[in-house]
């Protein structure tokens, strides 16, 4: 008897666990475009889009290769609007009772996959460097999970930039040699956009139809759509951004919201890009001399280091870490994340970056937008469920425990030793926001002080109870202590007051 064979939108290589379990000559592959994941966040545009084309032509390589493909189009007048939806209505066309499909990435879907009254079968998703009986078995017993002590042991398995046992270079990681603010280059090259040919351009309008009120530019459009699109993507990144990838990684230009990273973590986690295959690449660039160590090392961690830490840590967590929050956050997300005006340069910068791209790098993600919602004590779900809207590479997996964990300590310290908080000074050593803004950086009180200095202490004073004692912290409490009392009541009366303008709707 035929079987359905799921095939979600992050799951488009052609080895994924569920078709490499399936019977071309018999089987039924589903895949579907429903309102259901498309709107249980109100995701951007581009993201929409690039999924819907994405998985439009793997269903076409599908057939290509013999596999018959029953494929749901958003505007389809028979679809049932979900994924437990589409696979009870194909199994009652066809008599199928059993489905295969390799693991989603979130609980949500994978609930509502095992609650259907069929014979589902679950897959791990293989496409990972590490199982989840490997993580397990790695944090059992462990005190603190870290992704420093994970990472090499992924670098040990896979033998990534290894010398026999020992790292190359005599040195796991080289972070330091990769904090340098950029320079201004008007020569820099561009990432490779595609253009959309004619069958993303019916994807473009189709979007454009359905979700005109989401938050993003839908156009221009320039994603890859393909593994073939993707790969042309990577090549160039290797050839033009990769030796300078290092020591920028942590940039943040106003004018310049790409510098040198690779912006292929969305081909990755839609499965058109393989993880180790473009490390391999990587380290074959540093042994071919194209590439300094400390670039190559750092493009590395973050694939088999972080992208594999955080997968793991989501897992191994369980179905309740979205609803984690350690601290007590609960102000509203304010609306300068949607476009509201604000006076803060850099907050204005990485979310109309966001609004124009759907992307933002690490350090804009962390130490801006999510420096600022912790700072702030904004709902950590909320800044949850704005991370997964808005950007092109979000999936659960992978950013809840990135925005939960790493960016806002809901977690309680599971993926992160210590809250990522800062004053403006980082942000003005790292970037160029600062120059023109209405704040000054530099001013630590009174009407026109960086915000991000006056919440910075309002954060660490309020929350002293739990970080005091903190060995990463300590030398901030320390700081904090030595200030006259009466610039500490300065500070925090001047946070109050940014928090009131800030509850009260104001542009901040």
């Amino acid at each position: 008897m035929v079987r359905l064979v799921l095939v979600l939108g992050d799951q488009l290589t052609p080895a994924v666990a569920a078709l490499k379990a399936a019977d071309r000559a018999r089987d039924l592959v589903v895949m579907a475009e429903v309102a259901d994941e498309a709107s249980y966040v109100p995701h951007h545009p581009k993201k929409i889009a690039l999924f819907f084309a994405a998985m439009r032509k793997f269903a076409g390589r599908l057939r290509d290769d013999g596999w018959q493909v029953a494929y749901t189009r958003l505007d389809d007048p028979d679809t049932a609007g979900s994924i437990p939806g589409e696979l009870l209505r194909h199994a009652a066309r066809t008599g199928a009772t059993e489905v295969i499909a390799t693991e989603p990435g979130e609980w949500r879907l994978i609930r509502r996959l095992s609650d259907l009254p069929l014979d589902v079968t679950l897959l791990e998703d293989d496409r990972f460097v590490a199982s989840h009986a490997e993580f397990r078995n790695w944090a059992s017993g462990r005190k603190q999970l870290r992704m420093e002590w994970f990472y090499r042991e992924m670098r040990r398995k896979t033998g990534l930039l290894m010398q026999g046992d020992k790292p190359v270079g005599g040195q796991w990681n080289f972070d330091h040699d990769n904090r340098k603010p950029a320079p201004g280059d008007l020569f820099r090259g561009a990432p490779l956009w595609t253009p959309p040919d004619d069958a993303v351009s019916e994807v473009l309008d189709l979007v454009e139809a359905r979700f005109p009120a989401n938050f993003g530019a839908l156009r221009p459009f320039g994603f890859a759509t393909d593994a073939a699109g993707a790969e042309r993507v990577f090549a160039h990144f290797l050839t033009t951004a990769l030796p300078f990838f290092g020591d920028y990684q942590d940039a943040m230009l106003a004018d310049d919201p790409f510098l040198y990273h690779a912006l292929i973590s969305g081909y990755l986690n839609l499965g058109l890009l393989d993880p180790l295959d473009v490390c391999r690449r990587a380290e074959a660039e540093w042994a071919a001399g194209r590439a300094p160590l400390n670039a190559v090392e750092g493009f590395i961690r973050q694939i088999i280091g972080w992208r594999e830490f955080v997968r793991g840590v989501y897992f191994l967590e369980g179905p309740d870490y979205t609803a984690r929050n350690a601290l007590g956050h609960d102000r509203d997300l304010p609306p300068l994340y949607w476009g509201a005006p604000t006076r803060m340069a850099c907050l204005s910068h990485a979310v109309a970056q966001t609004r124009d791209t759907a992307y933002a790098h690490h350090i804009q993600r962390l130490m801006v937008t999510g420096n600022f919602a912790l700072l702030a004590g904004i709902d950590p779900r909320a800044v949850h469920e704005w991370y997964l809207s808005v950007y092109w590479d979000a999936v659960e997996w992978v950013e809840a425990p990135n925005t939960l964990g790493m960016s806002q300590f809901a977690d309680g310290g599971v993926v992160g030793s210590k809250p990522y908080v800062s004053s403006g000074a980082y942000i003005d050593r790292m970037s160029d926001y600062c120059r023109g803004c209405a704040y000054d950086v530099k001013a630590k009180t009174g009407p026109g002080a960086c915000p991000f200095n006056l919440l910075y202490w309002h954060f660490l004073d309020r929350h002293r109870t739990r970080f005091e004692g903190n060995p990463r912290m300590a030398q901030m409490y320390r700081t904090w202590d030595r200030m006259d009392p009466a610039r500490q009541a300065a500070v925090l009366a001047g946070a109050t007051a940014f928090l009131d303008r800030l509850d009260a709707g104001e542009a901040v």
